[in-house]
């Protein structure tokens, strides 16, 4: 499981993890949020049934149909789906509870796989929104295969516990034979360690295992444990703006920084790329 590089910079991402539990969509309100904090355009999908990026982000259960249901279904374009946020810059397509029956729906559909990537095409989507990420369900179903066939690239949050390595070995599994046949483009752009407490010797070891497995895929910036983090959402609020002074908000506003930072060398690595090609 290594970087590759694509055609262009990466600006769909899927955060995505078949394990739940693991600070998924923590790591997807938050990075949205400080990415539009600088000034870019952002979109997140919400695509996990729970609906909890929705529920972070202020976003009423009453408001929330059409979504991502009715978006991935192509029941309503792209356009009746998207609401503002609280965030400037932020905007969302909210999850509702009928996002849990599209596993079965999809299975009879022509072209099951591409809806989502079908969808955002058809509303112009990366022409929009400077970056898109998608917060995933904690399974490898349908709705996520739609996820990571529309995406460029995915960033997979890690919990620092022992048995959240078996999860990424799955994903990675997953992520290739999706290259392979679906999305040539698809790579893991990041692993992204969370609810890191380095006071325990466990923490400590799983973080040394992962970099020694996974080398510069590991962002440098971790997500500590942090009550601040747990306690935003009741909120309706990311937690960079619940309490920006915090720990876990410093983490995030590092991690976006450090994103930012991977995807501009994407884009350079891409343009010689194609300047060499372009070479006779």
């Amino acid at each position: 499981m290594t970087p590759s590089s694509s055609e262009s910079a990466p600006t769909v991402f899927a955060i995505a993890n078949q394990k739940g539990g693991v600070g998924k969509t923590t790591t997807a309100i938050n990075l949205a949020t400080a990415l539009a904090a600088v000034g870019e355009r952002v979109l997140l999908i919400d695509l996990d049934p729970q609906g909890n990026a929705s529920t972070s982000l202020g976003i009423a259960r009453s408001e929330r149909s059409p979504g991502s249901y009715e978006f991935l279904l192509g029941l309503s374009p792209l356009a009746e789906c998207v609401r503002t946020s609280r965030i400037p810059n932020l905007e969302v397509i909210p999850a509702a509870t009928s996002l849990a029956g599209a596993e079965i729906e999809l299975i009879d559909m022509e072209r099951r796989e591409h809806r989502l990537v079908e969808a955002l095409a058809t509303g112009d989507a990366r022409a929009r929104w400077t970056t898109i990420l998608i917060d995933c369900p904690p399974s490898l179903g349908l709705v996520t295969l739609n996820a990571l066939v529309a995406v460029d690239a995915v960033l997979v949050p890690l919990q620092a516990e022992f048995l959240a390595l078996e999860g990424i070995g799955a994903l990675g599994t997953t992520v290739e034979r999706i290259k392979k046949r679906l999305n040539p483009r698809l790579h893991i752009a990041g692993v992204v360690l969370t609810m890191v407490d380095r006071r325990m010797t466990l923490s400590q070891q799983v973080e040394a295992d992962v970099r020694a497995h996974y080398g510069e895929l590991v962002f440098g910036t971790t997500i500590p444990r942090n009550v601040r983090i747990a306690e935003a959402p009741s909120h309706g609020l990311p937690v960079l703006i619940y309490d920006n002074a915090c720990a876990g908000s410093q983490a995030y506003i590092l991690l976006a920084s450090e994103f930012i930072r991977r995807r501009r060398t994407a884009a350079e690595q891409a343009e010689q790329k194609a300047a060499h090609e372009s070479v006779p």
